[in-house]
């Protein structure tokens, strides 16, 4: 009934003539990461150190600097300044093409490839096999929030041990922002009178 649409060999333009990342596969193992993760969880030390750093630009733009260079090298971040590596494997989603936070798109290949770069492999696949192999697939499960743009370049690290980043992720089924207490009550049949008036 339906057919699927071959692959192309060069994936469409990026909007505006930039680049799509090309997907990052992490050098560092997944078991010392996820160690790390333990050794540098916050703590009084850390909120103290996020602190200093915090008031003194100098600082900031050093550590930046030293964390970009560090996390780059280990997991192909991308600096969003809200980091998701605890939960995802640490493999980065955004190095994915498409900078999907929740998971894969609908064109990862039946081998694991990646849709847009077709020779190597879907960031997510990735991120799943390392959470496998630690036990940490719950962690997947957990629902990205929607990422500030604002703080892309700044340093994660700081905002992890300030306490900043403690809601970018949610439990399934819970919602990523406030619903409002109660919506208006509309009008009986007003969905009848849009599609009339041709809505």
């Amino acid at each position: 009934m339906f057919t699927r649409t071959p692959r192309s060999s060069s994936p469409e333009p990026a909007p505006a003539g930039l680049a799509w990342p090309r997907p990052a596969r992490p050098r560092l193992p997944g078991w010392l990461a996820y160690r790390l993760q333990r050794a540098l969880a916050p703590n009084a030390a850390y909120r103290r150190l996020a602190g200093v750093l915090a008031r003194s630009p100098a600082a900031t733009r050093a550590f930046t600097a030293a964390e970009r260079v560090t996390k780059s090298a280990a997991f192909g971040c991308r600096m969003c300044g809200q980091c998701t590596l605890p939960v995802t494997g640490y493999v980065c989603p955004v190095s994915c093409p498409k900078q999907l936070r929740n998971g894969p798109c609908g064109g990862v290949g039946a081998d694991g490839s990646c849709e847009v770069f077709p020779d190597t492999r879907c960031v997510w696949v990735v991120a799943y096999e390392r959470a496998q192999r630690e036990g940490r697939v719950a962690d997947l499960l957990l629902l990205q929030r929607p990422v500030d743009h604002r703080r892309s370049g700044q340093s994660a690290w700081i905002s992890y041990w300030r306490g900043d980043d403690e809601s970018l992720w949610a439990a399934p089924g819970t919602p990523p922002f406030t619903l409002p207490a109660a919506a208006p009550p509309r009008e009986p049949g007003w969905p009848d009178r849009i599609s009339r008036a041709g809505w």
